[in-house]
């Protein structure tokens, strides 16, 4: 699992259906339904199709969820932040 530190909000590592990576911030997920590809709605409203599994994001989540509050300091490595910023 990849995290970083993206504009001030810490964002987990998911994947298309294709493969292709992209980061989220998980506390914009609103919903995850598995029908049978796995659907994340947005508090937008917006839904991305992931090929993660429920059960691995809902991981993802809480480790992401228990360094928040733990307080554990996040690396982040430059060519993750080039990614992000195109």
């Amino acid at each position: 699992m990849v995290e970083l530190r993206c504009g001030g909000f810490i964002v987990i590592q998911v994947a298309r259906l294709n493969g292709k990576c992209f980061y989220i911030n998980p506390d914009l997920i609103e919903f995850v339904e598995e029908t049978p590809d796995t659907v994340l709605t947005m508090t937008t409203g917006k839904k991305v199709v992931v090929e993660d599994t429920a059960d691995a994001l809902i991981q993802k989540i809480v480790a992401y969820k228990q360094k928040i509050f733990l307080g554990v300091p996040q690396r982040i490595n430059q060519r993750d932040v080039d990614i992000l910023e195109g």
